[in-house]
């Protein structure tokens, strides 16, 4: 059971990553298509370097060993940076196209977040 959780969360967590860096990248480089994106959405395109670079972070932030509290705002991040571009799709009147990628890193942030081994969570407080 130990080996399968530690599995998922590192096959999640790989590809999560992918797509942060990813999807980062071509807001970065600011490409035409993701423009053209970011204008159907009426988002100012400087969300788009915003995103690319708080993107980055919380990659860094949920590959790196320790720092709990950091993982727990990247994997917040990530959750509402996802879940936001899925809701601002649907709102707009996007297809399912539009929507497979945010949903997927959105079921990723959680699979991450959920089967992240014991030394990456935060240690509970004493009441």
């Amino acid at each position: 059971m130990k080996k399968r959780n530690k599995i998922i969360y590192w096959v999640a967590t790989v590809w999560l990553s992918l797509g942060m860096v990813s999807s980062g990248a071509v807001q970065f480089l600011q490409l035409k298509e993701e423009v053209d994106i970011f204008n159907h959405l009426h988002y100012p395109l400087y969300f788009l370097t915003l995103l690319a670079i708080w993107k980055f972070l919380g990659v860094i932030a949920v590959l790196i060993p320790k720092f709990p509290l950091l993982k727990e705002w990247a994997y917040a991040g990530f959750f509402f940076a996802m879940s936001g571009a899925l809701f601002s799709h649907i709102a707009t009147g996007d297809g399912a196209q539009e929507n497979f990628g945010p949903a997927l890193l959105l079921v990723l942030t959680a699979l991450s977040w959920y089967f992240r081994p014991a030394d990456r969570k935060l240690k509970p407080v004493n009441s």
